[in-house]
């Protein structure tokens, strides 16, 4: 006869399993709506503060991170699609016999010769390049519009979830505590690490990635590179790389102003985006967001681009948030060992 309390715990697990087999298709669009409360939380608390009404508070921030985040979204891709778009027919011109680029791929190239390789057909292709690059852009925003449908679930699911986050979180944390295997002490340590590192990792990331867009935006603009917002953009967006970063977008940037003649500019490109895109974010303004606490590099690593291959772009956000806690876990076990054997 099975004992009636691992009966119940049996059918306990069986039914966290079960909403997690049901919940797996929206993880991403829960664990995110989590994190973003975490980080709007104390704006939350504002509200709170000033309304005296929880849930008007919560829908609030909610409404408003929605509307910011849907508006940013929407001038992100218009900018960004319109921007491949001119940079690509502005290449294509270059390319034709006579333009900048076209003198420059031919210095570069010459050597080529040797191989077989006509500075011609170089050329030839770079300019088709451009023109496919130019061409496929409506299909770039047609894969936008296509994966709208599942978007708009996440988002749903996000948003429910940050209610439940912020009005709740409290209680959860107790009832998480009451049912947790693990001593009621560490199940609360894991939820605080679990809320310290998701606040963390999201502040950290859109913060630092915005100030090095912005950072490297005005260097574009100093130095007159074409479209400087367009590529301010790119650079945000490689700031979610890993190791190279921002480096593919203002090195070439550099690399092209030298190709054109204008040596002085590329220096200053260069320099600005070194001092500040790399050395100001990275140093000063990323450990202020991300604080001292920190894994081993080894380990960021493995986090985001463990994170990048299995769940795309959201598993640079979700990958460091796993490692973290795996990382706290392993941590939490290593002192009970120790304390254990210390009593022995």
């Amino acid at each position: 006869m099975i004992p009636a309390r691992v009966a119940l715990g049996s059918l306990a697990v069986g039914a966290v399993l079960a909403i997690a087999w049901l919940a797996r298709p929206f993880a991403t669009g829960i664990l995110l709506g989590a994190l973003i409360a975490f980080t709007l939380e104390p704006v939350y608390g504002e509200l709170v503060r000033r309304t005296r009404r929880p849930v008007a508070a919560s829908l609030i921030t909610i409404i408003a991170s929605a509307v910011i985040l849907a508006g940013a979204l929407s001038a992100f891709v218009t900018q960004f699609v319109s921007g491949i778009v001119e940079i690509a027919n502005a290449a294509r011109e270059q390319l034709r016999t006579g333009g900048e680029l076209s003198i420059w791929v031919d210095a570069v190239t010459r050597w080529l010769g040797r191989f077989g390789i006509s500075t011609a057909s170089v050329t030839a292709r770079l300019q088709a390049g451009a023109g496919e690059i130019a061409s496929s852009s409506a299909t770039i925003a047609g894969s936008f519009a296509t994966g709208a449908f599942t978007a708009l679930l996440d988002s749903f699911f996000a948003a429910l979830t940050m209610h439940l986050v912020l009005r709740y979180w409290g209680r959860m944390v107790s009832a998480i505590a009451v049912v947790s295997p693990l001593d009621p002490k560490h199940t609360r340590g894991l939820l605080a690490e679990f809320r310290r590192v998701g606040r963390m990792t999201v502040s950290g990331t859109v913060l630092t990635g915005l100030a090095q867009g912005t950072l490297a935006a005005v260097g574009f603009w100093i130095t007159g590179l074409p479209h400087p917002l367009f590529f301010g953009i790119a650079t945000a967006l490689a700031s979610l790389i890993p190791a190279v970063g921002t480096l593919l977008v203002w090195v070439p940037a550099g690399l092209y102003l030298f190709a054109t003649g204008h040596a002085a500019r590329a220096i200053i490109e260069l320099v600005w985006s070194a001092l500040f895109v790399v050395g100001l974010s990275d140093y000063l303004i990323r450990p202020r967001l991300v604080g001292d606490e920190a894994m081993p590099t080894v380990l960021v690593f493995v986090a985001l681009f463990g994170g990048l291959k299995a769940m795309g772009l959201s598993g640079l956000i979700v990958g460091p948030v796993v490692m973290a806690l795996a990382v706290a876990v392993l941590r939490l076990y290593s002192g009970e060992q120790r304390q254990h054997r210390a009593t022995q």
